[in-house]
C-alpha cells in the first residue's frame, strides 16, 4: 500500500511546513487547494451509485477500474447549493483515515483550476473566525497571484464520511 503523507502546520516556523505543490480546485467561484501528493487522478464527472442512508454529500460509489470508490461533493459538504457544468470533474484523492490505513475517494469539483507551488511566505495561517466556527480542515490561506486560495486539510475534511461510505459500500 502507497504511503500518506499528511500536511501540518508547522509549529514553530510559521507555514513553512505547508511549502510544496497544490492542485487547485473552483467551488463556486473560490479556489481551494489540495496537496498534490494527495491527489491520484482527475477525470470528468460520470455516473455516481447512490448508497443509501449516507449523508447528503456523500454521493455514492463509483467503479473506477474494477475499483468501489466513494465520492463526496465538496459543494454540498461546504453547505453549497449542487450544481454540475460542463467543467464538473471528479478529484481521486488518498485519504488517511489513521496512520497505517488510507483509502482512495472521490470529490466532485466545479473545475480544476492549476498547480501551484507555494513557498513559506505565499501562505498565512488560518484566520479566526470565532469560537462558532469550526477551521480544523484548513490548513491555511495561500496568496497566488493577487488572490486568496484556501487550503484544505483534505484527510480531515472527508475521512469520517470515507469510513461511513467505505462500511457502507462494502455491506450493501
Amino acid at each position: 500500500m502507497a504511503t500518506t503523507t499528511t500536511l501540518k502546520p508547522a509549529v514553530s516556523s510559521g507555514q513553512a511546513g505547508l511549502s510544496g505543490k497544490y492542485l487547485t480546485v473552483v467551488l463556486d467561484g473560490e479556489a481551494y487547494g489540495i496537496a498534490v501528493l494527495k491527489v491520484r487522478e482527475i477525470i470528468r464527472i460520470q455516473k455516481i451509485t447512490p448508497v443509501p442512508q449516507l449523508p447528503e454529500h456523500v454521493k455514492g460509489v463509483i467503479n473506477l477500474r474494477g475499483r468501489v470508490i466513494p465520492v463526496v461533493d465538496l459543494r454540498i459538504r461546504f453547505g453549497l447549493k449542487a450544481a454540475m457544468t460542463e467543467l464538473t470533474c471528479i478529484v481521486f484523492v488518498q485519504i488517511a483515515l489513521t496512520a497505517e490505513h488510507s483509502v482512495q475517494m472521490g470529490l466532485v469539483v466545479d473545475s480544476v483550476e492549476e498547480v501551484v507551488i507555494l513557498g513559506k511566505d505565499e501562505i498565512e495561517p488560518t484566520p479566526d473566525f470565532g469560537a462558532q466556527l469550526n477551521t480544523e480542515y484548513l490548513l491555511g490561506m495561500a496568496k497566488v497571484k493577487g488572490q486568496v486560495k484556501t487550503l484544505l486539510d483534505i484527510d480531515r475534511v472527508v475521512a469520517p464520511d470515507a469510513i461511513r461510505a467505505i462500511t457502507a459500500a462494502a455491506n450493501p
